[in-house]
């Protein structure tokens, strides 16, 4: 997809601050409001803008314990895959996860305010499920980088 210095610019922006008025947007990307609204248009259209969100703060919200789980199936067959995808995915708290290459299958990430909510989570939701033959959980000590914005290089 081919994506101009001033596309490269507006999606700069807009991943800073989504909150952007078309105004403010146009004047940081050095074009008029009308052209601007027609570029990010189109960019909502090319499907490269996805959607607009709020960040919120984990802490601030509870939600103080962050934790990577490694799960391996007992079969890889394309139901068994999909059958754990679609529960996984219907839990709130899982934030993130990713059918893996290697010794696990997936990886998920869960926000969860304490240690009793995690074990909640892994012997009533993950545990039952009929294809999870293993779980192994790591914790984030520390959330050294934490980011949302893709590298789009020079724009």
């Amino acid at each position: 997809m081919e994506l101009d210095a001033v596309d490269l610019r507006i999606l700069h922006e807009l991943q800073r601050d989504a909150g952007l008025s078309n105004v403010a947007l146009a004047q940081r990307v050095h074009l008029s409001p009308s052209p601007c609204l027609a570029r990010v248009k189109a960019l909502h259209a090319r499907g490269v803008i996805r959607q607009y969100v709020a960040l919120l703060d984990a802490k601030r919200l509870g939600l103080d314990l962050n934790v990577f789980i490694s799960v391996s199936l007992k079969h890889q067959t394309r139901a068994a895959l999909e059958a754990f995808e679609a529960q996984v995915c219907a839990r709130e708290e899982v934030m993130e996860c990713y059918l893996m290459s290697g010794d696990e299958d997936y990886l998920l990430r869960v926000a969860l305010p304490d240690i009793p909510a995690l074990e909640r989570f892994i012997l009533e939701q993950l545990s039952p499920m009929a294809e999870v033959s293993k779980i192994r959980s790591s914790f984030a000590l520390k959330q050294v980088r934490y980011k949302t914005a893709l590298p789009l290089g020079k724009g």
